[in-house]
C-alpha cells in the first residue's frame, strides 16, 4: 500500500542494501527509474514499435508480452533482478574498480544498452584504462535507438556523464 501511494505522489523509492556483491548508489538507482519511468502495462519498444516489449521500470524478457499487466510489487522484483544483473557485470568487468558515482553511471548505461553492448564499449575500455574523463565523453555516443538520435537517451546520457564525473579520480 505504500509503494502505491508513493508511485501516486511521484516518490522514487530506493531499495535496502542487499546483503551481498556491489549495489548501485542511491543516485544512481533514482537515475535509472527517473529516466525508465513506471509503466505498469507493457508497451512497445518506442524506436521499433514492438519488440521488444517492455513494463516497468524497462524491464524486458520473453515473459513481457502485449496486454500484461503488473503491480508495483512486480515492477520492484523486476527491477531488483535487472539491477543485481547489471551490477553484477560491471563490477566483473571493470574489475571492482570504480567510485560509487561511476559504477552507478556504468550500470545505468549497461542497463539501458545491455551487457554485451557496454562490455564491448569504448567507454568501458577507456574506464579500465584509467582514462575517467575520456570514458566520461562516451556516453553521449550512446545516443541513438534504431539508428536514431532519441532526446530522451541524449538527456539520459548527460545526466550519466555528469554522475560518472562526480567524484572522479581524474
Amino acid at each position: 500500500m505504500d509503494a502505491a501511494i508513493d508511485a501516486a505522489e511521484g516518490i522514487i523509492v530506493v531499495r535496502a542494501p542487499k546483503p551481498k556483491g556491489r549495489q548501485i548508489n542511491a543516485a544512481g538507482e533514482r537515475l535509472i527509474k527517473s529516466f525508465e519511468g513506471l509503466e505498469l502495462a507493457a508497451y512497445p519498444d518506442p524506436a521499433t514499435g514492438g519488440e521488444p516489449w517492455t513494463i516497468g521500470y524497462g524491464h524486458t524478457g520473453p515473459e513481457v508480452h502485449p496486454g500484461m499487466v503488473i503491480d508495483q510489487e512486480q515492477a520492484d522484483a523486476f527491477f531488483d533482478a535487472d539491477t543485481d544483473r547489471f551490477e553484477a557485470a560491471v563490477d566483473r568487468l571493470t574489475n571492482g574498480k570504480a567510485t560509487d558515482n561511476q559504477f552507478a553511471a556504468m550500470v545505468s548505461l549497461a542497463y539501458n544498452v545491455g551487457e554485451a553492448n557496454f562490455s564491448k564499449s569504448t567507454l568501458l575500455k577507456r574506464h579500465n584504462a584509467g582514462l575517467f574523463g575520456a570514458a566520461a565523453d562516451q556516453f553521449k555516443r550512446w545516443n541513438r535507438a534504431n539508428g536514431m538520435v532519441m532526446r530522451g537517451l541524449t538527456r539520459r546520457r548527460e545526466a550519466e556523464a555528469a554522475l560518472y564525473r562526480r567524484g572522479s579520480r581524474e
